[in-house]
């Protein structure tokens, strides 16, 4: 059994952060044969439901770069590796030390929805401001003073967005952190900034694929991906492909360079692989 794993962000996702018609029609076609697929994302589950809504992926996803698992099946949502709070404090005080807020992004268990609730200080800088107001306002993210933040949350991970000099500089000292693992990579709001994510150091997407894998009895695992974040599944897959607008990290690792991903490169390669 063939089993795919779909990173979003830079590889299935267009430059626009959506899935194109013929991407869309590749996938239903993939349905049709009983070719087995779905996503493994370092979005949240909110966040990522927002730009797959209208295309059907009725297996487990993997959310938040393998924290989170949800089943649409029975709406059930696994999380595993939550960051502690000791971790929590080291990377708040990081951020405190270098002028950025952080936003410190949790699951409520005890709603139907599993509501997604980010926690944050005043924001300092635009980019930050920009970030609520132009992205978080779109999701059906819920947000809510730092200060509120309850002593038993789920925190899944802590995001930033700033001065891609500073995050950079943060990212080197997160990584450093025995029990810490930090993503990042340039913003779409420009050159002049940098994200970065920062969860615990054993949440990655190879162990969530690992665990799917083992679920749903596949014997062969096909991975898509572009960044630092898809290495973990990079290296436990059978086949791994990277788009042409890969880092060159994940390039070396893949098993083959395709195409890029605002030009359909995925679903052309696809198409060529399973005979569409």
């Amino acid at each position: 059994m063939d089993l795919i794993f779909f990173d979003l962000d830079g590889t299935l996702l267009n430059k626009s952060s959506q899935i194109s018609n013929f991407t869309r029609e590749t996938l239903g076609l993939l349905s049709q044969r009983g070719i087995a697929y779905t996503v493994a994302t370092g979005r949240t589950m909110h966040s990522a439901q927002h730009v797959i809504q209208d295309t059907p992926f009725i297996l487990p996803h993997i959310y938040n770069n393998g924290v989170a698992i949800w089943d649409p099946t029975g709406n059930a949502l696994t999380l595993e590796n939550l960051l502690a709070s000791n971790e929590v404090n080291t990377i708040l005080a990081c951020a405190k030390d270098n002028g950025i807020t952080p936003f410190i992004n949790t699951v409520d268990l005890t709603s139907a929805n599993h509501d997604h609730v980010i926690y944050h200080s005043a924001p300092m800088h635009r980019v930050e401001r920009d970030l609520i107001d132009k992205y978080f306002s779109r999701t059906k993210a819920v947000l809510k003073p730092a200060e509120h933040i309850p002593s038993h949350a789920h925190i899944t991970n802590i995001s930033m967005i700033g001065d891609a000099k500073v995050i950079y500089a943060m990212y080197q000292e997160l990584n450093a952190n025995d029990s810490l693992i930090a993503y990042s990579g340039p913003a779409i709001e420009g050159d002049e900034y940098r994200w970065m994510d920062v969860h615990h150091k054993l949440a990655n997407k190879g162990s969530a694929v690992e665990l799917l894998k083992s679920q749903l009895g596949a014997s062969n695992i096909i991975c898509f991906g572009d960044s630092d974040n898809d290495i973990s599944m990079f290296e436990l897959a059978d086949e791994a492909y990277a788009p042409d607008n890969a880092k060159p990290m994940i390039k070396d690792a893949s098993t083959s360079i395709i195409g890029h991903h605002d030009d359909d490169g995925i679903a052309h390669f696809l198409r060529e692989r399973f005979s569409l």
